[in-house]
């Protein structure tokens, strides 16, 4: 017996639609392209029926008695259903963790790069684990590193916010971010105070008037 190949170069079969001649089945039931039930009718009706329309004569059930046939467009068809198929991927996005790692003495370029990134990974909505690695003597610096991921986590509270604090793992520190479900609101400690009238006093006072002329009487 022949060893078996080690991989199958064959190309794979591709399974082909039951459309049209394909079709083998002596009776069908036919529904119309507007839904008009056609009833029973041989196969060689219902591609006649097909082809004076110019549509497709379209397998839909196999399994019913007997099978059950509709026309349509199915270039048309085939489009659709690969949309509406693209679309409910897109819904049903799988949430994944997109990990940014770096040094705790990173330089600003760097950095900023990093948070380049994890923008791009929560607006995909991943989320997003932070990495601040230590070698060597460098673990003795876990505060600075602490400090890192707080700045990071700030700079992202529009985008994110804060699924696990920084804790230390290992030889490493890590932060989960999350993205924010509800947009973030800034408050301003001068827009928030109410802001009340003030009455200005002159400190001067009002120069004054001119004098009234005044006569008094002598008493006889």
């Amino acid at each position: 017996m022949p060893p078996r190949p080690r991989f199958d170069r064959r190309a794979p079969v591709r399974e082909l639609p039951n459309i049209n001649d394909r079709i083998n089945y002596p009776k069908l039931r036919v529904v119309d392209a507007d839904g008009t039930q056609l009833g029973v009718i041989s196969r060689e009706e219902a591609l006649e029926v097909a082809k004076d329309r110019e549509l497709d004569l379209v397998l839909v059930s196999e399994k019913a008695d007997p099978p059950v046939c509709r026309i349509m467009n199915y270039g048309k068809y085939k489009f659709e259903q690969e949309k509406k198929a693209k679309e409910a991927k897109k819904k049903s996005h799988q949430t994944e963790v997109k990990e940014v790692k770096m040094r705790y003495k990173i330089d600003q370029h760097d950095y900023d790069v990093r948070i380049g990134h994890a923008i791009r990974f929560l607006k995909a909505g991943d989320k997003v684990k932070c990495t601040v690695i230590f070698r060597g003597r460098e673990i003795q610096h876990t505060a600075l590193a602490e400090t890192l991921l707080r700045r990071m986590a700030k700079d992202l509270e529009e985008q994110a916010e804060i699924q696990q604090s920084p804790k230390r793992e290992g030889r490493n520190m890590i932060m989960f971010l999350t993205p924010r479900k509800t947009p973030l609101i800034k408050k301003d400690k001068e827009d928030s105070t109410p802001k009340r009238a003030v009455r200005t006093i002159s400190a001067t006072p009002p120069p004054p008037g001119p004098k009234k002329l005044t006569t008094k009487t002598k008493a006889e």
